[in-house]
């Protein structure tokens, strides 16, 4: 499977560009058709709903849409902390998020971490509001913001696929 490496925009993290194993799919072993990184963070940040999916304490899967911005190619978003999907992030921080889109798709699986950079979290809320009319405060007690941290990303336009179907692969060096 051919991929290429390069090094990402955010931070210590190196990406292996390359296919996703599916099998049956017909996908390609070509480099031809592969997507660039700018097509995933032109979608995540022109997105306005995406879906996140956790796991409960007890196993469960949990699903939730909820609203969230791209800031320096990472994914951030806010929720409450006695909420479910904070319960569940506080005990299994796993987290797949993905567009609404099955014809124009990005998926990220990685780590939810907690954001507390307060000039980040300043430039979130301000880019929140931005978005969606409506500031966040990072410094309230009862919320937390997120930080999705991404093992592999994949994306694939439905028009195209299976020559666009795209993965990631990311290794953090630091």
């Amino acid at each position: 499977m051919p991929t290429s490496e390069q090094q990402s925009a955010s931070g210590g993290l190196k990406t292996r560009r390359g296919r996703p194993k599916m099998k049956d799919y017909g996908i390609s072993g070509s480099a031809e058709g592969l997507l660039p990184w700018e097509v995933v963070v032109e979608r995540l940040s022109g997105a306005r709903n995406y879906w996140i999916g956790t796991t409960r304490p007890d196993g469960k899967p949990h699903a939730a849409p909820v609203w969230g911005i791209v800031l320096e190619q990472t994914f951030y978003f806010s929720t409450g902390r006695q909420s479910r999907k904070n319960r569940n992030l506080t005990a299994s921080p796993e987290l797949v998020m993905h567009l609404e889109s099955g014809d124009d798709v990005v998926i990220i699986e990685g780590i939810a971490e907690e954001e507390t950079d307060p000039t980040l979290l300043k430039n979130y809320a301000e880019a929140y509001q931005a978005k969606y009319q409506y500031k966040p405060d990072p410094s309230d007690p009862a919320a937390i913001t997120y930080a999705l941290r991404p093992h592999v990303v994949f994306a694939w336009l439905e028009s195209s696929f299976p020559n666009s179907a795209t993965r990631w692969d990311f290794d953090d060096e630091s």
